[in-house]
């Protein structure tokens, strides 16, 4: 059966079971800041499950994109060692939304495994939690499943999705794939191996984990299962490899291929072959390589690829285009967004590539360095950390170029900085909010502040120190209403501020935020006692969500006008959008020129200043496409979606926050700055409405005030400044040739007077007020006119001291330029580094540099 059909039968067997098939949600989580990536098919539920997301069925099944590269469940070191670890994997599931529970889902599993798949029912395993009784029984008496081949374990049967939210014991149902594979049948504390490969987890939810590791139990009990496409598929071709099915044959033959490698089982083919699936997906996703979170993971896997190839066959430039397409045509038809963005992809992935080459240069040069340096025939725990984490080097490239060299590897450190990294990450990725995480009420908060900036409304629950009360006076707390005009932060858009008031009370709302559906106002009482089922006004700062409306619906505008200016290559990657400014991250490589930023500004005035009312469309997902809508970053959307058609035809956005009634509201939009953060990914933060007229007057005033100062007209200053540019330009140049000849001068006398110390030879110095960096070249070049030559020179310039070392490469054996600055730095406190033939270190101003000119000559006598 091949893996597209093993798919296919999974979803239908479970829509014919009164399943709605739902497709797969993005490797990036939305509104999630618990999880790095979508790492399980129950992700996209997870506010189903929690009670705080109502939807119009009850029962689903899914084929889930899922990454498992970062954070609490990360199989990247394993990828292409085990035969059936992956980095980017397929997660099959069904799930009940308070339907059906432990004993029909064991039974729906059991007919798929051994009905539909036909699997030989001798050859499963089943797990459960050795306290769940109830699982036990049903195998037990319902299936009758044999006892032998039935285990009751602890942590391995209870599941979580990450540190929080849902979770709860499970049942795992393993395949056999035979006696000569190592491996012992599950049983607590033993390795099952490749011959015992779990192929289905059957998760009962019950419980929520909060930040603080309690369990309380979910508002209804629900089902959570998965099942990995590739595992399946390989026992379904009758092979315990997943790396031998037709997911990645293809691809790792042509790997092999185009590195000219023969032995097809090598195990850097299957990182790569892995790898390449990973990487195409997630910037697919919207994920660009960068040195920090979801980017820096996804840099590490690119880099991880090319040193594998790198490993196979360094003479060949290894590129991901040579393969793209041999992902296989049934993975494009299931994922069309991956070849609709073939070319975005492949020109990301290039990008990287070339940077990575030259960075695995360095990283080669560096190890060329430690080898060559190496005292003890060990490389140290640092080094292999540093070529691990800064270069990409996996360890066991590192083994193998030490193991050439006849030098040990000290895993131990390596090891222990690599903790030190995951509890950092761990630290850092901790999602520190303190907002409840299940809401158990049947009716979600109505949004009413499309339309009102108030509303009579009844308070439907009440969070005091993150426990559910019934009643609070005096301090903060969360409040939840039956309807709100109060938006929820959510797509980039802040949540609204204001107050809450009745008879004796005064609440102000510092923040909206949302959980799931439900709109949760955080608030502080200043005066009065809020009891559940009060009646309350609820009322939002209007002239702040006024200036927030502006800046949201110049988004959108903003948005077009750089896909019609720079390409539709043009993505959104993030967005933030306050009373304030509006700040917009995408997709472009380049930094945006002077014309350009005029040009979106001018084309966004052009639609502000066209005066047409915005159009809201409530559609389908399917229609909204015909229409032209272009979904925005970071927000989720159902069945049914709403479209933004703002001036005219010229925006057409899917968008869920709150807009200007028409354009003419925005009234001015000016950019205030344009910036890189991270490679391909730009950002531009702009301001809208009043903000953006006073910037504008205030430059027309700047404009007057400067050219009034140079006494010009406004209309001569640009001429004035040209040409007082130009004569700055050309005093600089003066300046360089002087500096030039000034260093020329010094070089000419240290070539004329040095002095000969035994069989070295020696230049002491002491120059003030001149950069020494810029030596460094010269000093080179003068090592190699005078043999034997140690040059150690001191200065002091704009309240800093400098100590710059220099030796001939011939004699650092004996004259290592760090041993002497570590000696010599002391004197006065500096700090740096370098390498044996050079090295320098600087401090804050001292009077003992000539101190350390007399020290330096005693010890280079002395040695």
């Amino acid at each position: 059966m091949k893996s597209s059909e093993v798919r296919k039968t999974f979803l239908d067997f479970f829509v014919q079971k009164g399943h709605k098939e739902v497709a797969s949600s993005g490797l990036v989580p939305i509104n999630d800041p618990t999880l790095m990536f979508s790492n399980s098919g129950m992700n996209q539920f997870k506010d189903v499950f929690l009670g705080t997301e109502k939807v119009n069925f009850d029962k689903a099944t899914s084929s889930q994109k899922c990454v498992r590269a970062g954070g609490k469940h990360n199989d990247l070191d394993n990828v292409g060692f085990t035969l059936r670890h992956h980095t980017f994997f397929e997660m099959l599931g069904n799930f009940s939304f308070g339907d059906y529970f432990k004993e029909k889902a064991i039974e729906l599993a059991w007919e798929l495994l051994t009905e539909k798949f036909n699997l030989d029912k001798d050859k499963l395993w089943v797990t459960v939690h050795v306290d769940d009784k109830e699982s036990e029984d049903i195998w037990l008496k319902k299936i009758k499943f044999p006892a032998e081949r039935l285990s009751r374990l602890t942590e391995d049967n209870f599941w979580s999705m990450g540190d929080t939210g849902p979770c709860g014991p499970c049942s795992e149902i393993f395949y056999d794939h035979g006696e000569d594979l190592p491996g012992e049948a599950p049983q607590e504390g033993v390795d099952t191996g490749e011959r015992f490969v779990e192929i289905y987890n059957l998760v009962f939810m019950q419980y929520n984990r909060d930040h603080n590791g309690k369990l309380s139990n979910l508002p209804k009990q629900c089902v959570d299962t998965g099942m990995g496409l590739e595992r399946i598929t390989a026992v379904l071709q009758n092979t315990s490899d997943n790396y031998k099915t037709d997911i990645f044959n293809n691809i790792i033959e042509s790997i092999a291929e185009t590195l000219n490698e023969k032995n097809l089982l090598n195990p850097s083919l299957r990182v790569i072959a892995d790898h390449l699936r990973s990487s195409v997906f997630l910037i697919s996703d919207g994920v660009n390589p960068s040195n920090e979170g979801r980017g820096y993971v996804l840099r590490r896997i690119i880099r991880r690829a090319l040193t594998h190839a790198y490993k196979i066959n360094n003479e060949k430039d290894f590129s991901f285009s040579d393969i793209f397409d041999m992902l296989g045509e049934s993975l494009l038809r299931t994922y069309p967004d991956v070849k609709k963005n073939k070319a975005s992809i492949l020109e990301e992935l290039k990008s990287e590539e070339d940077q990575f080459r030259e960075t695995l240069k360095q990283g080669m040069r560096l190890l060329e360095e430690e080898i060559k340096d190496s005292k003890n025939k060990t490389l140290s725990g640092e080094v292999i950390f540093k070529l691990y984490d800064t270069y990409g080097f996996p360890v066991d490239l590192t083994r193998d170029l030490a193991q050439e060299n006849e030098l040990r590897l000290d895993l131990t450190g390596y090891e222990k900085l690599m903790a030190a990294q995951r509890a950092n990450a761990k630290k850092e990725s901790r999602f520190e909010a303190l907002l409840p995480a299940a809401i158990d009420l049947d009716d979600e908060t109505k949004f009413v502040g499309y339309e009102d900036s108030s509303t009579e409304s009844e308070i439907k629950l009440i969070f005091k120190d993150g426990k559910e009360v019934k009643s609070a006076q005096e301090g903060e707390c969360m409040i939840v209403l039956n309807s709100t005009p109060f938006y929820g932060e959510s797509g980039g858009q802040v949540g609204d501020k204001g107050k809450l008031c009745a008879k004796g009370l005064e609440i102000e709302v510092l923040d909206t935020q949302k959980v799931g559906n439900f709109h949760l106002h955080i608030s502080k009482i200043k005066k009065g006692t809020i009891n559940l089922n009060d009646k309350v006004k609820a009322e939002i700062n209007t002239e702040r969500r006024r200036a927030i409306v502006s800046n949201h619906s110049a988004t959108h505008l903003m948005h077009s006008a750089l896909r019609n200016i720079l390409g539709e290559h043009v993505q959104q990657k993030g967005s933030l959008v306050n009373e304030e400014k509006l700040r917009f991250d995408f997709s472009h490589k380049q930094k945006l020129t002077e014309s350009e930023i005029l040009k979106v500004e001018r084309e966004v005035n052009q639609a502000i200043s066209s005066s047409e009312d915005t159009q809201i469309i409530e559609t389908s997902i399917e229609e909204s496409q015909k229409l032209g809508a272009i979904a925005f970053f970071g927000e989720k959307y159902g069945d049914q979606v709403r479209v933004l058609k703002i001036a005219g035809d010229y925006s057409t956005e899917l968008c869920g926050g709150t807009h200007v009634k028409n354009s003419s509201e925005i009234k001015s939009f000016k950019i205030i700055s344009e910036t890189s953060i991270s490679s391909g990914v730009r950002r531009i933060e702009a301001i809208s409405g009043d903000l953006a007229i006073k910037d504008k007057d205030d430059n027309k005033t700047d404009l007057l005030n400067t050219a009034e100062a140079f006494n010009v007209s406004v209309k001569e200053l640009p001429i004035f400044l040209k040409d007082k540019i130009k004569l700055v330009n050309a005093h600089k140049e003066d300046l360089k040739k002087f500096e030039q000849k000034i260093y020329q001068n010094l070089l000419d006398d240290m070539k004329s007077n040095y002095k000969a110390v035994g069989k070295i030879n020696i230049i002491l110095k002491r120059i003030d007020n001149l950069n020494l960096s810029k030596l460094r070249g010269s000093l080179d070049s003068l090592k190699k006119e005078v043999s034997n030559l140690i040059i150690i020179l001191v200065g002091s310039m704009e309240e800093k001291s400098t100590i710059l070392i220099s030796v001939s490469n011939d004699i650092t054996a004996t004259y290592d330029a760090r041993n002497l600055l570590d000696s010599l730095s002391k004197i006065i406190g500096a700090k740096g580094g370098g390498k044996p033939d050079f090295a320098q270190a600087g401090a804050p101003a001292s009077n003992k540099l000539d101190e350390i000119l007399i020290s330096a000559e005693k010890i280079l006598t002395e040695i």
